[in-house]
């Protein structure tokens, strides 16, 4: 796989809680994109849907999720990508509010936002807001790749729909909540993102046996959000009456009848071998014979696990009581936060004076707009 847009960090300059197997984190060299399609996904969301409040989404200091997790997206997508990204979380949100106040009829309208019409980049004004949104960034999905735009979007429809089936009930072994996880997880999704961020086109005839040899890494990536975001799923299951949580610390509890530190220290360990499977896989020479874009992406899960995993070890979403860096309270708040992170990367020795120019512009102008 060749690095053009990402930096690798120094080891020992992050925690990887010994879960990346000594795989190394890249970060994409541009941090502005990212901040710009993150805030504007925020804003939109506060002006068209709800007010955007308490509210920990991607951002965060000193990692940010779509830089740590696709290291290596073309620059020129990664605004949009982070801004459905975002999107992403705002909607999983939702989402997760309406099944926790078992309003069944708001989550079967929220689902319709990527029902047949997920296609429609032209909508009407009496559709939902959230719908308009998603439209939106079909539309600007397709203005880079319409392809693989078209590819991402129908993965993202049939991830929404295979999600939503799968917190029904709670499951009784590890076994069985493993491979529903990964769904919920957004393995879909995430596939989406990675082939239009990447510009990969995995070829029909590869795409089975792809998603099949993916499987591990996206079952690591699933353990180590549910390690991380536990406690937060935790409380929140109890403050919604709920009498099981959607994580496999709770299911390993369930099974084995253990405590919590050993559940944890369980899931960290299925962590460790599914990630271990994956990179067994990755050097097989049925790996090795796939075509070069199905290597790539292969490759680019690998990233993802070691992004996601740094990343849900420092950020606000998942770490309660932590300062709420680059999460506003509403988003109308956000603008001066811009500021205290462009000054950070004014400072940094390794900004170009050319670059800092041109991008102190753009956040400028973003910054105008969220006023």
């Amino acid at each position: 796989m060749d690095f053009s847009h990402s930096d690798i960090m120094a080891p020992g300059s992050y925690r990887d809680d010994g879960l990346a197997n000594d795989m190394p984190l890249r970060i994409h060299k541009d941090p502005y994109k990212e901040i710009t399609g993150t805030l504007r996904a925020q804003q939109d969301w506060n002006d068209n849907v709800s007010p955007v409040k308490d509210y920990q989404g991607g951002l965060g200091s000193p990692f940010s999720f779509i830089r740590a997790t696709i290291p290596e997206c073309l620059p020129e997508r990664l605004e949009i990508i982070s801004y459905a990204n975002e999107y992403a979380f705002l909607y999983d949100d939702e989402m997760e509010n309406l099944d926790l106040k078992n309003f069944k009829e708001g989550r079967d309208d929220m689902l319709h936002v990527f029902g047949p019409d997920a296609l429609n980049s032209q909508v009407t004004e009496r559709v939902r807001p959230e719908k308009k949104l998603q439209a939106q960034i079909l539309a600007e999905m397709m203005a880079f790749d319409r392809p693989r735009a078209i590819t991402t979007m129908k993965a993202w429809a049939k991830f929404v729909d295979l999600a939503s089936r799968t917190r029904s009930e709670p499951f009784s072994t590890l076994d069985e909540y493993i491979p529903s996880r990964a769904i919920d997880a957004g393995e879909l999704f995430w596939y989406g993102m990675l082939t239009f961020a990447m510009a990969l086109t995995i070829p029909s005839s590869e795409l089975d046996l792809c998603m099949k040899l993916a499987r591990p890494g996206y079952a690591a990536i699933s353990l180590t959000n549910d390690l991380y975001s536990w406690r937060k799923e935790y409380e929140d299951a109890q403050k919604a009456g709920q009498d099981y949580v959607f994580n496999a610390v709770w299911v390993i509890m369930q099974e084995r009848g253990c405590s919590e530190d050993l559940a944890i220290h369980i899931c960290r360990e299925e962590i460790k071998r599914y990630f271990s499977e994956f990179e067994h896989i990755l050097q097989s020479p049925e790996t090795k014979a796939l075509s070069k874009d199905t290597q790539t992406y292969l490759q680019a899960v690998r990233l993802s696990h070691v992004g996601n995993l740094v990343w849900s070890i420092y950020c606000p979403r998942y770490q309660r009581g932590v300062s709420k860096v680059l999460a506003p309270q509403t988003v109308q708040k956000g603008a001066s936060r811009v500021f205290g992170v462009v000054l950070k990367f004014i400072l940094s020795p390794f900004q170009h004076v050319f670059q800092v120019g041109r991008r102190l512009f753009r956040l400028q102008k973003l910054a105008r707009l969220m006023s």
